[in-house]
């Protein structure tokens, strides 16, 4: 039995998901996890509801799959549409997978704009098209689940959950694979500050730093990311607004030139690093997109904003997970159990 598990907060885009889903063949069966913190109205769906706790993505998939009865989970987005043939196709990857294959990752496709260049959320979506096992289409054996405990629920956005997981089940000796299903993830509405608000994942980046070390992103095949330009980008910019805050504070108490030419001469140089980092980072952003005022002035904005939000998130993960051990796998739940 195949068992579709989608967790929703309750968008409008679920119903696409069912609409394209249509009438489920023998042996498949829809489970949508109702994430929505309570109360809310029922889900007027044709499937099975469960409740999901409101802790994320990961733990209201946990929940799907446990309710589950399927030896295999395809993990769905409550955000992307399926093709038309998308569960005979599943149902092809998943007959074809061999024995020691624990996950089968469907195709994805995003589309841009054809009359003009994408946006920086637009390219930032598409890049979901190139990620490794991400579960917006992603479907787990029950054994391996099981033996690896499922989802990570220390991680409680939908960003690094999946590749955490792929990890962990590859760890404990399955191999994943790519299928032939294919579905489509539209790019979604959203604010200016959609960039701001998404440097809370550097506290989930400082989790799996504490879980895998220092070589925790080629690991769990996760691209470099700028986390160090940032940390020199905010470090130049405190130390020039502290080394200005000194210099006009000395010179208010006793007019000491020299000092104050010192001081000033540090948030001068301090300022420049600032500037000149800010701006490479702000051009590597527009140069790719539709370079419209609009975006222009977002992307001038939100690449000064970026860096010290960033960094302090990635502070305040390293703090709260700094005790932080792996999640045990069960060795007790014996593999090819469910094969």
């Amino acid at each position: 039995m195949i068992s579709i598990v989608v967790p929703t907060v309750g968008r409008p885009s679920l119903a696409a998901v069912i609409a394209s889903l249509g009438e489920l063949p023998p042996g498949v069966e829809l489970i949508v996890v109702d994430d929505r913190p309570a109360p809310h109205p029922p889900l007027a769906i044709d499937a099975t509801v469960v409740a999901g706790p409101a802790r994320g993505p990961a733990a209201a998939r946990n929940a799907g799959w446990r309710a589950a009865r399927g030896d295999w989970i395809a993990f769905l987005d409550d955000d992307v549409v399926p093709d038309s043939d998308w569960i005979m196709r599943l149902a092809g990857d998943l007959d074809a997978a061999g024995d020691d294959v624990g996950g089968v990752q469907g195709e994805l496709r995003v589309p841009l704009p054809s009359d003009r260049r994408p946006t920086d959320w637009e390219r930032v979506t598409a890049g979901l098209a190139d990620g490794a096992w991400i579960t917006a289409d992603m479907a787990y054996r029950r054994a391996a689940l099981e033996r690896t405990g499922g989802f990570d629920e220390r991680l409680p956005r939908a960003f690094r959950e999946d590749a955490d997981l792929a990890y962990r089940v590859r760890l404990d000796g399955w191999s994943l694979i790519r299928g032939r299903r294919r579905v489509t993830h539209p790019v979604r509405p959203e604010s200016a500050w959609v960039s701001v608000r998404t440097q809370r994942g550097n506290a989930d980046d400082a989790l799996l730093r504490r879980l895998y070390g220092p070589r925790w992103r080629e690991l769990l095949e996760i691209p470099p990311g700028r986390r160090a330009r940032h940390v020199v980008v905010t470090l130049a910019g405190a130390v020039a607004l502290a080394a200005w805050g000194i210099s006009r504070t000395r010179h208010a108490r006793s007019g000491r030139s020299g000092a104050v030419t010192a001081s000033a001469g540090v948030a001068a140089a301090a300022g420049l690093a600032w500037l000149a980092g800010t701006a490479e980072f702000a051009a590597a952003r527009i140069a790719p997109g539709p370079r419209t005022p609009h975006e222009v002035a977002t992307m001038l904005v939100t690449s000064a904003v970026i860096p010290p939000v960033a960094v302090t998130h990635w502070l305040r993960g390293a703090w709260r997970w700094r005790k932080a051990a792996p999640l045990a796998a069960r060795k007790d739940a014996p593999v090819g159990a469910s094969r």
